[in-house]
C-alpha cells in the first residue's frame, strides 16, 4: 500500500468537500433539476429490453451480497492460496473501509432516492448520496491497482478499472436508482477513506500486523522480508524509506515510520 503524504488532511478535505456537494444536492434546487432531468435523458433514451438485463446484472455483481463475497473470496486468495497475509490485510481493509464510509454520508446528508416510478427495480435500501455500488467498485480498483503498481498491469488495471467504475455508474443511473450526483460523490468519499486507510496502515497497522493471531503461520515473515529486498532495489515515486527504528516488539522488516509523520 502506498504512503499518501498529508494523509489525514487531504482525507478530511475530501471528505468535506464530497458532504458539502451532497447537502448542496440534496437539499437546495441548484443541482437536483440537473440531475434528475440527466437521469431521464438516460432511461428515456437509452432503455432497451436487453440491455434492461446486463444493467441489473452490472448493478447486482456491486450489490452488497455479490460485494462480500468477492471480498472475501480474494482476501481468502490472497491469505490462504498465495500466502501473503500483509496484502491480504491490505486489501481487505481497502475495500471494506471505502465501501463502507458510504453509508456515514448517507446517514449525514439523508438524500431521498431518486422517484420510484422510474426505477427498474425499485429500491428499499438506504438514502441516496452516495451509491454503495459505485463505491465498491472504486474501492476494488484501488485496491487492485495497489497490489499491481509494480508490474507491467498496472495501465491495464487502470484502464480497465476506471471503465469498471464508469459502466457501474451508468447503471445506476440507468435502472433509477441513484442521481449523477450520487456515483460522483461515491468517488470522492471512497477517495477520502482509503486515503485515511494509506496512512493509518504505515503509521500504526502495519508495524503491529504481527500481533493478529496466525498472521505468522501465513508466512508473514517471509513476505516482509520479500517486500524489504524489493524496496531496497528500487525507490519508486511517492514510497516512504523504511524507519530506521522499528517498533518494540515488532519483528524485523515490520516497517514503521518517523513520528513527525504520523499527522501528515
Amino acid at each position: 500500500m502506498p504512503y499518501v503524504r498529508h494523509w489525514l488532511r487531504n482525507s478530511i478535505l475530501l471528505f468535506a468537500v464530497a458532504i458539502a456537494l451532497g447537502m448542496v444536492a440534496a437539499h437546495t434546487q441548484l443541482i437536483q433539476p440537473h440531475d434528475l432531468r440527466l437521469d431521464r435523458t438516460i432511461q428515456i433514451h437509452t432503455r432497451a429490453e436487453w440491455l434492461n438485463h446486463v444493467m441489473e446484472g452490472v448493478s447486482y455483481l456491486a450489490s452488497p451480497v455479490a460485494g462480500v463475497i468477492i471480498l472475501a473470496i480474494w482476501s481468502g486468495w490472497l491469505l490462504f492460496v498465495r500466502r501473503r497475509p500483509t496484502k491480504a490485510a491490505a486489501t481487505f481493509l481497502v475495500v471494506a473501509v471505502g465501501w463502507n464510509s458510504t453509508q456515514i454520508a448517507k446517514a449525514v446528508v439523508a438524500r431521498p432516492r431518486p422517484p420510484r416510478e422510474f426505477m427498474l427495480d425499485p429500491e428499499i435500501g438506504s438514502n441516496s448520496f452516495p451509491s454503495g455500488h459505485t463505491a465498491f467498485t472504486v474501492s476494488v480498483v484501488i485496491a487492485a491497482y495497489f497490489l499491481l503498481r509494480e508490474s507491467r498491469h498496472r495501465r491495464t488495471v487502470l484502464v480497465c478499472g476506471v471503465l469498471a467504475v464508469l459502466l457501474v455508474a451508468f447503471s445506476r443511473m440507468y435502472v433509477g436508482a441513484h442521481y449523477p450526483t450520487d456515483t460522483f460523490g461515491s468517488v470522492l468519499i471512497a477517495g477520502s477513506a482509503i486515503t485515511f486507510v494509506t496512512g493509518l496502515w504505515h503509521v500504526w497497522l502495519l508495524p503491529n500486523l504481527h500481533r493478529i493471531p496466525l498472521m505468522e503461520r501465513f508466512g508473514l515473515e517471509r513476505e516482509r522480508a520479500e517486500l524489504a529486498a524489493a524496496e531496497a532495489g528500487h525507490h519508486t515515486h511517492g514510497s516512504v524509506p523504511q524507519s530506521r527504528r522499528r517498533p518494540s516488539g515488532a519483528p524485523a522488516g515490520s516497517g514503521g515510520r518517523h513520528r513527525k509523520h504520523a499527522g501528515r
